[in-house]
């Protein structure tokens, strides 16, 4: 049987530790998995984030949305993503919790977790999460590999997180990545020209308060003889760019226009151990 192309040999281990994997801080981190080095559940995704300012390769629809939220996050300083764990420590914590250790061909895994996660915070500067699907914690091995990571970060005094589906909110996930585009992508930048439209925007919603921004962005497209749908696609960048707040816990397309009241952004659980 053909071995398959996902299955590192030790010289390909050694040469991904030598390239940096898993080193690197913000820009400079290199994650030790890549979307197309392993197969992936659902959608894989390649997303930029302009608090690390590089691109970052997330596995699934799950591990998107944990990267959504926590890039979204004004707390978090850094994001981390498939972060390698050291090989020798988690064989030897199998070995003492006589736990199956993933290995494949002769050869045994470096083990991940899909986040290593920073956060400006005095009580939680930094904490590991590895995101699953309810329906994969039925499995016997997987539970033996998560309780190996747990394992390892007890050892590092670093905070471990299990996350699953169960615990996203689905309304403000759809509100995040209607931020990013439909391809998950976030490019654009604070230019001149989009802040003075925020400044033409901004003052015919405060006219018109505790109405749909749905509603005043079509009414804004007329009164300035625009395409239906440039100024909601300009209040998606202004939102992206947080030149403009909203109450991420409520449906975007159902919100309103509130002047003077300032809102707070709103987080899965996870994030209130920031």
């Amino acid at each position: 049987m053909a071995k398959s192309k996902y299955v590192l040999t030790e010289k390909q281990i050694i040469k991904r530790i030598k390239e940096g994997r898993g080193a690197g801080k913000l820009s400079n981190y290199k994650p030790w998995l890549y979307v197309d080095e392993v197969p992936s559940k659902g959608r894989s995704q390649r997303v930029y984030s302009h608090l690390t300012g590089r691109v970052h390769h997330v596995l699934s629809d799950l591990e998107f949305a944990v990267f959504l939220l926590l890039d979204h996050n004004p707390a978090v300083t850094d994001i981390r993503e498939q972060f390698p764990l050291n090989r020798d420590d988690t064989l030897n914590i199998a070995k003492e919790g006589q736990l199956w250790h993933p290995a494949q061909g002769g050869v045994n895994h470096v083990m991940s977790s899909d986040f290593l996660v920073n956060a400006a915070s005095k009580n939680q500067p930094k904490f590991a999460i590895q995101a699953k699907y309810s329906q994969d914690l039925k499995d016997p091995r997987t539970i033996e590999k998560l309780e190996i990571e747990r394992r390892y970060w007890q050892l590092k005094k670093v905070p471990w997180f299990l996350v699953t589906d169960k615990e996203i909110d689905k309304i403000i996930v759809s509100n995040i990545e209607w931020l990013y585009g439909v391809k998950g992508y976030f490019d654009e930048i604070i230019t001149d020209e989009l802040l003075l439209t925020f400044e033409h925007i901004n003052t015919h919603f405060v006219q018109h308060p505790d109405r749909k921004v749905v509603d005043l962005c079509k009414e804004y497209d007329m009164a300035y003889q625009q395409d239906l749908g440039q100024s909601l696609y300009d209040v998606r960048l202004m939102c992206a760019a947080r030149l403009i707040t909203f109450d991420i816990r409520l449906p975007f397309h159902s919100d309103v226009v509130k002047p003077n009241r300032p809102t707070q952004l709103s987080y899965f659980s996870l994030i209130s151990y920031i």
